[in-house]
């Protein structure tokens, strides 16, 4: 943690050699202009406040205390060696407990202001013992979603969906752990990858493999003939919610919960934000992002255009010179931070150059009623299914000037924010917070 949001300050030290007071930074005096760490500590402890139900001042407390006890554990597991058997703080943060296989160890726990707790097996000996069933993870039953080992009860839990107790049971003996050691718990847990949803990432289906267009409240939409209604996707996971193909070559997918729709586009490497989904003109750029060939830039050649594929003639569609090749279908096409629409298809490819369409945008978002995730609006996790209103596309820029979050600035870039010029220290993609202003570790005045 930032030295200058903690400082360890050895107010109290015991015969054991441990420290046992520990000082958060002061804030700001009144007239002093508060720093970045000072900002950061504040929105850590409304976090902290809003999530835990404490007041800030609890959570002052807890952070002190937590910090105190993280510096007590460390030393005591380095003096009890193989008596160490793990630690645990209370439930308000306050109180740890350090438990020892060795009675005669409990003195020094004691002194150090911890409480202790023997038990029968080490935290080496748990640990040795979820090894062993980390080695048979491929065979575990598709019932377990997991095991790990449980300090508070000097046991390995292993957690088992409901009518898999027995399984689980079965699965963990075979591992060669000893049966008092294991503990089978139910659960409800069906764990799965949580992903950020940013055009032209790759996503699957079946065997089947394409590209992410946009970001949309409650998914993303990508091309129609990378599945039909009701197909289920990877990475991130979810269902096509709506299809059409050919006529048209459109889709969108609504994600499962907990997949973060990002107003980004993958610029192979780094991102570009998406304000809007203004249309540009014929003759304008237009760059596009897919799984397989990554950032490819061209120009808009005509719109309105048909187009016959052997499954059939799909109409709308816009005309450009930017390659493509298969597995970017459904990726983006933007110009600027303006989303133009997902890839369809064409002939050609990116070493001879090609001819390219693409689906626009616009008309995928009024058939669904769908509303793009654009730069200005925070993401949300995907819990709540799209508005069955239609909501027009709304252009927003970026504030204080060019800079923007949730944008790569690599070495030697400059920005503009608050009416001053500022150049990269060093090169991140930047988040909400992070205004250059705010960071000096990154951007420095121009």
């Amino acid at each position: 943690m930032n030295k200058k949001i903690l400082a360890a300050t050895a107010a109290a030290i015991t015969g054991a050699g441990l420290v046992t007071a520990i000082a958060l930074t002061p804030s700001a005096s009144a007239g002093q202009q508060a720093t970045p760490a000072d900002q950061a500590q504040s929105e850590m402890l409304a976090a902290m406040s809003r999530d835990l139900k404490i007041s800030p001042e609890q959570a002052k407390i807890r952070l002190a205390s937590e910090q105190r006890a993280s510096i007590t554990d460390n030393t005591l597991k380095r003096q009890l060696g193989a008596s160490y058997a793990g630690s645990w703080l209370d439930a308000a943060g306050t109180a740890l407990t350090v438990a020892v296989t060795d009675a005669a160890q409990a003195d020094l726990v004691r002194a150090a202001g911890a409480t202790p707790k023997t038990v029968a097996r080490s935290a080496a000996q748990l640990d040795v013992a979820k090894l062993r069933l980390d080695a048979k993870a491929t065979s575990a039953p598709k019932t377990v979603p997991g095991w790990f080992t449980d300090v508070t009860t000097n046991s390995i839990v292993v957690l088992a969906n409901a009518g898999g107790e027995a399984d689980a049971k079965a699965w963990a003996a075979k591992s060669g752990v000893q049966a008092d050691l294991v503990r089978v718990e139910a659960s409800t847990e069906k764990p799965r990858p949580l992903i950020d949803i940013i055009g032209g990432n790759a996503y699957t289906f079946g065997s089947g493999r394409c590209s992410i267009g946009f970001a949309v409240e409650g998914g993303f939409v990508t091309a129609g003939h990378c599945g039909t209604t009701g197909t289920r996707t990877s990475n991130p996971s979810g269902s096509v919610a709506g299809s059409s193909f050919p006529g048209n070559d459109y889709a969108w997918v609504r994600a499962d919960a907990g997949n973060t729709p990002r107003a980004l586009v993958n610029r192979y490497p780094g991102t570009v934000p998406v304000a809007g989904s203004t249309e540009a003109p014929v003759n304008s750029s237009v760059c596009r992002s897919g799984s397989t060939t990554g950032w490819r830039c061209g120009t808009i050649l005509q719109k309105n255009t048909s187009v016959t594929y052997p499954e059939g003639t799909i109409t709308g569609l816009t005309r450009t010179n930017a390659c493509a090749e298969p597995g970017d279908s459904g990726g983006s096409w933007i110009t600027g931070d303006q989303a133009q629409g997902v890839t369809s298809g064409g002939s050609g490819n990116c070493t001879s150059g090609g001819t390219i369409y693409f689906q626009p945008i616009s008309e995928i978002l009024s058939v669904y009623s769908l509303r793009l995730t654009v730069t200005g609006n925070p993401p949300s996790s995907t819990t709540t299914t799209p508005t069955t209103t239609p909501t027009s596309p709304t252009t927003s820029n970026p504030p204080g000037g060019t800079w923007a979050p949730y944008t790569y600035y690599g070495s030697g870039a400059t920005t503009t924010y608050g009416g001053s010029t500022y150049r990269v220290i060093q090169p991140h993609t930047s988040m909400p917070g992070w205004e250059p202003p705010n960071v000096p570790a990154l951007w420095e005045l121009a």
